[in-house]
């Protein structure tokens, strides 16, 4: 009976996640397409082109600068070493549109910049070339920043899982160390850093807030003007659709990849000593590492504070506390329920090894693959279409409106963060459970446990600290999840981040950077106990 409810209970999980795939396929399907046809003629190159030119340029930037640096803090040992290793990480806490107003700030026309260069030489607005940052490459810009981190930790910990064995044979064999990383190292991090590419990629195809800023026409923006601008949800699921298919080959991309990534994890012999750097290679390498968090967290945080100080925001009256308040419940909720449903999903395919239960996981992880605005169009059709069927009929047989019981409610938000964040989860608690013998769930079951029971009192309490990193990475990802929230969010139900983007979305940029700081405030701390897990985990 215990079996059954949690396959039950994890199926139930697995088609909620399936929904919103299969309603974007269907109302597309259904939809008229005359406003597509007409975004056809206009703008929908520019989605296509403006998108995957994002991706491309992302992935070769994260692949750059996430590599070089976890090369650099891990096999070498340079001025400032200890604490980059830890500070190359807190990019994670901030959203890429909050680095965008950051930036406009200071290298927009009226900005810091461009001002100072002015005045000291006198030049006009039109006496000059200044690299534009509400641009293409200035998306690019800003979501390189925050997301190399992903392809940062993943190769650090590709390299630190290495043994010295195959390097120190390079060595040998007359190879600089450089060469000896090219030729040997790399290779064998090549998955783990291809998976964290991946993910930055998929993240870039998701982002709306950055590209909506700067006015870089993508497939997310097109979700979200068709939807609110041209009221037009045919046309926005057709669009839906076109982004889920090139979300969901990326998706395919990093899992075989990750199927391919099993001859790197081999035990390690022998530590890897670090090469000491001296002279000019020492303070290359610290400016190496320095240049990712100087751009990505020091200046911004410097001009957003800056901008606070200028605003009119009061970052402690009623109307910003509740804006906090939302936004922590709604991250702390989502965390929960998404950690909760892992345990579940896991649980089933640890317990029965079917191919039902890997089906069920594998459909629960293709949301990461997902950007919010997709899910909430595919949540929002069929339970609104369910809320007015609803409607009718009680209003006809009982005369009673039941209004929207489902759509626009918090608790289909929830599911959608649920939806968005899933796999993260499911990545912990898989990474804890492959520690547990399964000699230990046999001899539960010798002992009288049922399958609650052992998931209970053996799985729940040693994968406790799994559960609370991935409980850590929802909440930061939900604090800065934009598109699902600004679609979803209740009636007056504002939160953090939802203030910033219509801030800045009326040029009140000074205004924009309190709600802004706080994100990253907020978002500082989950990401400084995952630093201190990793490194107690690695040490």
């Amino acid at each position: 009976m215990a079996d059954k409810a949690i396959a039950a209970l994890a199926f139930l999980i697995a088609l909620f996640c399936l929904l919103p795939h299969l309603s974007v396929i269907l109302a597309s399907l259904l939809g008229d397409t005359d406003t597509l046809r007409h975004l056809a003629g206009s703008v929908l190159d520019d989605y296509a082109r403006n998108t995957l030119a994002l991706v491309v340029i992302v992935g070769v930037a994260t692949f750059a600068i996430g590599t070089g640096s976890a090369w650099l803090v891990t096999m070498t040992d340079f001025a400032g070493r200890r604490w980059l290793e830890i500070a190359l990480v807190i990019p994670l806490a901030f959203p890429a549109y909050v680095l965008a107003y950051a930036y406009t700030h200071v290298l927009d026309h009226p900005g810091i910049v461009q001002t100072l260069l002015r005045d000291m030489t006198g030049w006009g607005p039109r006496d000059y070339w200044f690299p534009e940052i509400r641009s293409l490459g200035g998306a690019a810009a800003m979501l390189t920043l925050v997301l190399y981190p992903y392809v940062y930790l993943l190769a650090r910990a590709a390299f630190l899982g290495q043994s010295a064995t195959t390097f120190l044979a390079a060595r040998s064999l007359g190879k600089s160390p450089l060469r000896a990383f090219l030729s040997v190292s790399l290779p064998l991090a090549r998955p783990a850093i291809a998976a964290g590419v991946l993910l930055a990629m998929m993240e870039t195809v998701a982002d709306f807030g950055t590209v909506s800023y700067f006015g870089v026409q993508t497939f997310a923006t097109g979700i979200y003007n068709s939807w609110f601008g041209m009221v037009d949800r045919g046309a926005a699921a057709q669009l839906s659709l076109g982004l889920l298919t090139f979300a969901l080959l990326l998706a395919v991309l990093e899992r075989s990849n990750r199927g391919r990534a099993r001859f790197a994890n081999g035990k390690r012999q022998e530590v890897i000593a670090r090469i000491p750097l001296t002279g000019t290679a020492r303070w290359a390498a610290t400016l190496l590492c320095g240049l990712p968090v100087l751009f990505g967290v020091i200046i911004p945080v410097i001009a957003l504070s800056v901008m606070a100080t200028g605003s009119e925001q009061d970052v402690f009256s009623p109307r910003y506390i509740r804006f906090i308040t939302n936004s922590l419940t709604l991250a702390g909720i989502a965390a929960l329920v998404t950690v909760a449903a892992a345990t579940l999903l896991g649980s089933l395919n640890r317990l029965r090894e079917t191919r039902a239960a890997a089906a069920a996981l594998y459909i629960a992880r293709i949301g990461y693959a997902v950007p919010g605005g997709v899910i909430a169009v595919g949540l929002l059709v069929p339970f609104a279409a369910f809320d007015n069927a609803l409607d009718a009929w009680m209003r006809a047989t009982f005369d009673v409106s039941t209004g929207l019981l489902f759509t626009g409610s918090i608790w289909l938000l929830i599911g959608a963060y649920m939806i968005r964040f899933l796999a993260a989860a499911l990545g912990a608690y898989e990474g804890g459970i492959a520690s547990v013998s399964r000699n230990i769930d046999a001899a539960s079951r010798v002992l009288g446990q049922n399958s609650i029971g052992t998931v209970r009192r053996i799985h729940v309490p040693i994968l406790t600290p799994s559960l609370l990193t991935a409980a850590l990475i929802v909440f930061v990802d939900v604090m800065k999840e934009l598109p699902a929230t600004l679609i979803m969010r209740p009636f007056n139900f504002d939160t953090l981040a939802v203030q910033a983007f219509r801030l800045a979305s009326d040029e009140r940029l000074n205004g924009a950077a309190v709600p802004s700081l706080m994100i990253g405030a907020i978002g500082l701390l989950p990401v400084i106990l995952l630093c201190r897990r990793v490194a107690r985990h690695q040490a």
